[in-house]
């Protein structure tokens, strides 16, 4: 898959506690850093948290070093929805959400990240290394996922220790 595709992973996991729980866990811009390897956490810019409201947030990966980048709240909807785009709201470099829905008296949780289409990190190494931009995004994909694994995995834990 090249960049320009949009290319995206989404994981999900099913909990055992009330929606609004898994809201306030979700919907907590840091609670992410407990479990992610790379994202390092965030500070609101905005007094409260709604659709358009910004944060900075902080990354640090082993190849590409630390940065950090504003993002602005594109899904706000309690306690369904919960998505922001990373860099410019109107042609971001990124974008993430998380999702919540009731499954027979159950909670699937779900989080996604779709690349581009902006410019991001990953374009140095796809303009460096053309040909293999296919591996270069396939394998961040599955970094993305394994952070998101973890994340998912974190809030589900926590949820169901609160119930």
């Amino acid at each position: 898959m090249k960049y320009a595709d949009g290319p995206a992973a989404e994981v999900e996991v099913t909990i055992d506690a009330p929606a609004q729980l898994v809201w306030e866990l979700v919907s907590d811009i840091n609670l992410p850093a407990r479990f992610s390897q790379e994202f390092q956490g965030a500070v609101w810019l905005d007094d409260e948290p709604g659709l358009g409201a910004r944060f900075v947030g902080r990354n640090a990966h082993s190849a590409l070093g630390a940065w950090e980048t504003t993002s602005w709240v594109n899904r706000y909807e309690p306690p369904r929805e919960f998505g922001w785009a990373v860099s410019d709201p109107g042609n971001p470099s990124s974008t993430w959400w998380f999702a919540i829905d009731e499954v027979d008296g159950r909670i699937r949780l779900r989080q996604g990240g779709r690349m581009g289409p902006a410019p991001s990190g990953l374009t140095l190494a796809i303009t460096a290394m053309p040909d293999k931009e296919e591996r270069i995004v396939a394998r961040r994909l599955e970094e993305w996922e394994r952070n998101m694994r973890a994340t998912v995995d974190g809030i589900k834990a926590m949820a169901e220790a609160d119930r």
